[in-house]
């Protein structure tokens, strides 16, 4: 049992209360590391691992079948991907992309345990079906936002979730990469940017972009 880990559930997962529980995931689990901007897991590829957020955010991204890909939400330090559960559970490949927004630490935990832990151990399946409650949510919000509000609205929500996420009103990014992310073109995200710093609701810097 690997004495660092047990520590690192206790503090960041109060939820998973069982002390049996967490000690087989500090058994079984391994901890991960991921720089900024590397993918944790991509498109096709079968989950081998259920992540346990213990440090940085994570961007998932969903690609259509003409290769548009859509920003959906970030998973934060305590949380955990409830698509990779269903992945798992059905042995299929991942519709999603997980990417490091910055420096990421977590605990992955091997798929066959799962599904056993969910029978077997309350806090778990506790944690496994708010996981996928607070996921429809986002994802819900994710489709009220396409479908009724104005790019200029989904935008200023992007950029205040992504600051929250790191935690700094100034997010390093660039034009392109927003664009990316809400399935925009370049142009009209540059052309929104102006003119929400007219509206001095932002400072636009090289590749950089402060929140005021």
């Amino acid at each position: 049992m690997d004495q660092n880990i047990l520590n690192l559930v206790r503090k960041n997962f109060p939820q998973i209360a069982e002390v049996k529980l967490q000690e087989e995931i500090a058994s079984v689990g391994k901890l991960y590391h991921f720089r900024g901007g590397e993918v944790i897991m991509d498109y096709g590829s079968y989950v081998r691992l259920v992540p346990m957020v213990i440090k940085g955010s994570i961007k998932v991204s969903r690609e259509s079948e003409d290769g548009n890909e859509i920003f959906l939400y970030y998973l934060n330090p305590g949380e955990t991907c409830a698509m990779s559960f269903t992945c798992c559970m059905m042995n299929k490949k991942s519709d999603i992309r997980t990417t490091a927004e910055d420096e990421v630490e977590l605990i992955g935990i091997p798929i066959k345990y799962v599904d056993e832990w969910m029978s077997r151990y309350q806090s778990w399946k506790n944690f496994v079906m708010r996981s996928y409650d607070n996921r429809m949510k986002e994802l819900m919000y994710t489709i009220d936002s396409i479908a009724f509000k104005k790019m200029d609205e989904r935008l200023l929500k992007y950029l205040h979730d992504k600051a929250a996420t790191l935690h700094s009103k100034t997010i390093n990014t660039t034009h392109q990469e927003i664009a990316f992310d809400l399935n925009a073109s370049r142009e009209a995200v540059s052309r929104l940017l102006k003119q929400l710093e007219k509206q001095q609701e932002v400072r636009l810097g090289r590749n950089q972009i402060e929140l005021l």
